[in-house]
């Protein structure tokens, strides 16, 4: 079998969960997997739409367009309570409508969940996560979408949060906010699948155990370097969801899929989430 091909972003919650699978101290199952390819999260969901890629972590808005060739993985995930996506400005903004608001990606899930929190903003430009905030300062664009380390870094660049759009959809609907998490390929088969998820939980549970030596690497590929961040952002994004998305993370990314497919931005599917669960 050839190496499988993996991608993942290189913020510090997907480096601490992959450390140890890159590094080899992890239990691969007899799998083998080449060198990771690290890009941010809008450029692997292009991939994934592409279909470029055996493994690779994507946003849940991603993912609900390309459910026919990938399904979603148990381990990875970045889902959880107060984590959601922010909408920023320099000043308060009384009404959004004819607001130019960047996104950190058309298929970004702080895109999607944006577009069901404003539908009434349709002014939204693209734009790569770690240039929103300099856009809003320097007035390219009225607000924005920031996710990422951005959550921790905003008031340092007097921006104000006009909205914690992950605290509407908890209010809205109950669940957690489901961020991103990994697909693999249906192609690849039940049982392999089974086993890349044991891999990455594998992997994650290395780091949870000794989370010292993940850090260096985590360095070496985060945006930020001070080292109060980086952990503010792993403690934040990796949690029991991480581990296994369980029932309630499960019902979180279908009730999200759903609610995208009602406001007619995702396409309709009969394909399942799970690799193991039939059409």
């Amino acid at each position: 079998m050839k190496p499988l091909t993996l991608a993942y972003s290189p913020c510090p919650n997907d480096t601490y969960i992959f450390y140890a699978l890159a590094h080899g101290r992890s239990d691969t199952s007899g799998l083998r997997f080449a060198e990771p390819l690290l890009e941010d999260v809008e450029t692997l969901n292009h991939w994934a739409m592409e279909h470029r890629l055996d493994v690779t972590k994507l946003s849940f808005h991603a993912l609900g367009h390309v459910l026919d060739e990938y399904c979603l993985l148990r381990s990875g995930s970045a889902l959880g309570r107060g984590c959601g996506p922010l909408l920023v400005a320099g000043k308060h903004l009384k009404n959004l409508s004819g607001k130019r608001i960047a996104i950190p990606g058309r298929f970004t899930t702080a895109a999607l969940l944006f577009r069901m929190y404003a539908p009434a903003c349709v002014d939204l430009v693209e734009m790569r996560f770690d240039l929103i905030m300099e856009a809003i300062r320097n007035g390219s664009v009225d607000g924005g979408v920031i996710i990422h380390e951005g959550r921790f870094t905003y008031g340092q660049m007097g921006l104000l949060c006009l909205q914690d759009l992950g605290q509407w959809w908890e209010e809205t609907t109950g669940y957690p906010i489901p961020l991103g998490g990994i697909a693999a390929r249906r192609s690849l088969g039940s049982e392999c699948i089974r086993r890349i998820d044991g891999a990455i939980r594998d992997s994650l549970e290395f780091a949870n155990a000794h989370p010292e030596q993940c850090l260096p690497y985590i360095r070496s590929r985060s945006q930020e370097l001070d080292d109060e961040v980086v952990k503010s952002h792993i403690d934040l994004y990796v949690n029991d969801f991480s581990l296994d998305l369980g029932p309630d993370g499960l019902a979180a990314v279908a009730e999200f899929l759903r609610r995208g497919r009602a406001a007619g931005i995702l396409p309709r599917t009969a394909m399942p989430l799970l690799a193991e669960e039939k059409p």
